[in-house]
């Protein structure tokens, strides 16, 4: 049973409504459903807007985050519950370690990182947690079709496409709860 799901994505501010109204509506059934939600800790982009939603809705928020990043006040001032490590590295095995599930929500660099990351972890069976990707606006569509393309040509296995699952709709989520 999942009980508390881990979101990546992103802290750009300069992103287009689409993806916000997503992240609010993903942290609003992850509330409804007594989810806790792990996250980056940030306060602005999608991070803050899942942060914001969660804090406005009285669930439940732990906030991971490298203290280098405290450092320089990019933590949630809303989030009470935080995990401050030593670094990215850190940050990434709390992530896993903390959640029954991971979500990746579109984000830049350090969110594909985090997600191939967790897909290489399970993939060596280091963890079996689910990983999905919510597809919002087509975003991760070229990172899709370059997995499955490692499939095709047989630099990840057949059986390797089951490592990760897509949806399209935050409402999607439901199936994993």
């Amino acid at each position: 049973m999942i009980k508390t799901i881990c979101v990546y994505c992103s802290s750009s501010d300069r992103i287009d409504q689409v993806y916000f109204k997503a992240a609010e509506e993903l942290a609003k059934i992850l509330v409804e459903k007594k989810i806790i939600v792990v996250f980056g800790g940030g306060s602005s982009g999608l991070m803050g807007r899942i942060a914001d939603t969660v804090i406005k809705m009285n669930g439940e928020i732990i906030g991971i985050m490298p203290n280098f990043m405290k450092a320089i006040e990019w933590d949630h001032k809303g989030v009470y519950n935080f995990h401050f490590v030593e670094d990215m590295h850190a940050r990434k095995k709390k992530f896993i370690d903390s959640s029954d599930a991971l979500i990746t929500l579109p984000g830049g660099s350090g969110t594909f990182e985090e997600l191939l990351e967790a897909i290489t972890l399970k993939r060596l069976g280091l963890h079996d947690l689910p990983i999905i990707i919510l597809n919002t606006n087509a975003y991760f569509d070229p990172l899709i079709e370059m997995l499955n393309r490692a499939v095709e040509q047989q630099f990840l296995r057949p059986e390797d496409d089951k490592l990760w699952d897509v949806i399209v709709e935050p409402e999607e989520i439901e199936f994993y709860l």
